[in-house]
């Protein structure tokens, strides 16, 4: 039951009040339709190669005005390219252009970038993920079509079609055997003339750092340097840690609630420390839940965390809600490697499937997310974004 926030949008939830995403306003909905008109009518002419330049430029230009940013030398350098890819594929109707590979610190607007030139580029055959939910869909599709003599590839058919531009955000390599499988999908994306865009928190050289594996994955770092155009997106500012623009997002509407005492949860409408345990089905299994109702879902940090759950799991329980509470949340220090990456995970699909959430913890957040998991950078400017609610509420 998450508490009670004040200025977003509220619905009742039975008597929850939740905040509520402000209508017809999808992050990925293309905002600029002027810009798309005056496209479209210059594609229908000859043209001198300038017309989708200026509608990639013209984009962010405007969204980064209406936003109140300044745009660093880094992101007019990716800007600039991204204009030139734009050009090629729509203008000349090239293929296999190199792709895109953006790596920096987090906050310096990899996403940004990217989400952009989806929401800018006029094509219809685009896809816009983020790299687990694919990569889960990828693992799914190949058990289907097991029998078949070539399994990614059917299901590259069944998930792409005939995509032209696919962007992924927040690429990153922790396990060889997902390392092998993705030597594999690379050079098939590629054999296929898809225009590949990808951020990473990583340049591709630190991909896989573990010494014991890092070198069975050189192929695929080889193949990204020689088919993408790295780019580094640096600068001075974290824009998340920056006055929040996020009004249209509900995870930076979400709340981290501390010391999380039995005064906080009553005024906030907030389940107990001791709610009983709910079977709730996952796939072809169960996990525990503390709270579900509706669009609403709570657990414990150790009901998600401390069991061998998965990304798939967490894409499955986003399908069915939108507002989520975890509670309990421990100094991730005392936690094991494994329970810190899947709670990495964990916020990470919960950021890109733009979900409500209310975080509970004994200590404040900057105290609780202590750790050695190699991604708990992005796991802190992400969960940085919420609003500390300390007692009293």
């Amino acid at each position: 039951m998450p508490p009670q926030v004040g200025e977003p949008a509220r619905r009742r939830w039975g008597d929850i009040n939740v905040a509520v995403r402000p209508p017809n306003r999808s992050r990925l909905t293309p905002r600029w339709p002027s810009l798309r008109r005056l496209f479209g009518k210059a594609a229908t002419a000859p043209v001198g190669g300038s017309a989708s330049d200026r509608v990639i430029h013209d984009y962010f230009h405007h969204k980064a005005h209406a936003q109140g940013y300044t745009l660093s030398h880094s992101q007019q350098r990716v800007i600039d390219c991204m204009a030139q890819h734009a050009r090629s594929l729509i203008e000349a109707g090239a293929k296999n252009l190199p792709g895109l590979y953006l790596h920096g610190a987090v906050g310096r607007g990899k996403s940004w970038l990217l989400d952009g030139f989806f929401q800018a580029i006029p094509l219809e055959q685009k896809q816009r993920l983020h790299f687990h939910e694919f990569f889960a869909r990828l693992h799914q599709g190949m058990f289907s079509h097991r029998e078949q003599s070539d399994a990614l590839a059917t299901t590259l058919d069944e998930l792409l079609s005939d995509c032209r531009v696919l962007c992924f955000d927040e690429f990153h390599v922790h396990d060889i055997g997902d390392a092998m499988l993705i030597t594999r999908l690379f050079k098939a994306l590629f054999r296929r003339g898809i225009l590949l865009l990808v951020t990473s928190n990583y340049p591709p050289e630190g991909l896989l750092p573990n010494p014991l594996y890092h070198a069975r994955f050189k192929p695929v770092i080889d193949l990204i340097n020689a088919r993408m155009q790295v780019m580094e997106v640096g600068g001075p500012h974290d824009y998340r840690s920056q006055a929040r623009t996020h009004a249209q997002q509900l995870f930076t509407q979400g709340q981290y609630v501390w010391p999380a005492t039995p005064a906080q949860r009553h005024a906030a409408n907030l389940p107990a420390t001791d709610a009983p345990a709910i079977a709730l089905p996952v796939g072809t299994r169960h996990l525990p839940a503390r709270y579900c109702e509706g669009r609403a879902v709570g657990f414990t940090f150790a009901d998600l965390c401390d069991q061998p759950t998965a990304v798939m799991d967490y894409l499955e329980l986003c399908r069915r809600f939108d507002h989520w509470i975890i509670d309990q949340l421990p100094n991730l220090a005392d936690c094991s490697i494994a329970a810190q990456q899947r709670f990495i995970n964990l916020v990470d699909v919960l950021y890109d499937q733009d979900k409500h959430l209310v975080l509970l913890g004994q200590r404040s957040l900057r105290e609780s997310l202590g750790g050695d998991a190699i991604d708990l950078a992005r796991t802190r400017s992400r969960l940085g974004q919420l609003v500390e609610v300390r007692e009293p509420i």
